[in-house]
């Protein structure tokens, strides 16, 4: 085998794995989490905190941390987190389809996300 088909199988092995294994950029705010089986990036963007602001009701963003900072968060809520997140990683779901979806760990997990992902935007006082 020559050096280049090495090369080109390494390589298409690799693209191969790409599809399959999800890298965020954690630098831009994003994480990745198992949903409906599948690993996806989440990120909360401007445009995804916009939502959320909207969908919550928050007013603003300081409205949006007064609103997490007491602890009580409900299904609704992580619903709404991971939604926007979804979109702001790039994926097409709708509440609606997200609310029918496995998240990897159960309730347990889905909160876990929304921590990682609030933490991810805000930083670790989030």
């Amino acid at each position: 085998m020559s050096a280049r088909s090495a090369w080109i199988r390494a390589f298409a092995g690799m693209t191969s794995r790409m599809k399959e294994d999800v890298l965020p950029n954690t630098q831009r705010g994003e994480i990745a989490a198992t949903i409906d089986g599948e690993q996806r990036v989440l990120c909360l963007t401007l445009g995804a905190l916009a939502e959320l602001e909207a969908r919550l009701g928050a007013g603003d963003l300081v409205g949006l941390g007064e609103r997490f900072a007491g602890g009580r968060v409900s299904a609704r809520d992580l619903i709404a987190i991971l939604g926007a997140g979804l979109r702001g990683g790039g994926n097409a779901i709708t509440d609606d389809d997200l609310a029918r979806m496995a998240i990897e760990g159960g309730l347990a997990g889905a909160a876990d996300v929304a921590v990682r992902l609030l933490r991810a935007t805000f930083g670790e006082a989030a």
